[in-house]
């Protein structure tokens, strides 16, 4: 049996998703953070919503900036976050 991923949410994400975190068992057709993006989004409204506008929504697979076509694997850490101004 393979090891869950952990899903990190971020400020407002974690306001319209209804949580902070969760452990997903995936299924093997998703590969990628775009594949994860779309199998959320299609988990309920407040998921859909986050993930409606994919540019406002930045990705981190173990702790390190990731692209849509990222590769993920059972144990990853996965955070999903709004995109980050500096000054």
């Amino acid at each position: 049996m393979s090891k869950p991923l952990t899903i990190l949410y971020f400020a407002w994400l974690r306001e319209r998703v209804g949580r902070s975190q969760e452990e997903l068992d995936l299924p093997p057709s998703v590969r990628t953070v775009a594949d994860l993006v779309t199998y959320l989004a299609d988990r309920g409204p407040g998921y859909a919503t986050v993930f409606q506008n994919r540019r406002t929504v930045r990705c981190a697979v173990n702790q390190e900036f990731a692209d849509p076509d990222a590769p993920i694997h059972p144990g990853d850490e996965i955070a999903f976050f709004p995109p980050v101004t500096g000054g």
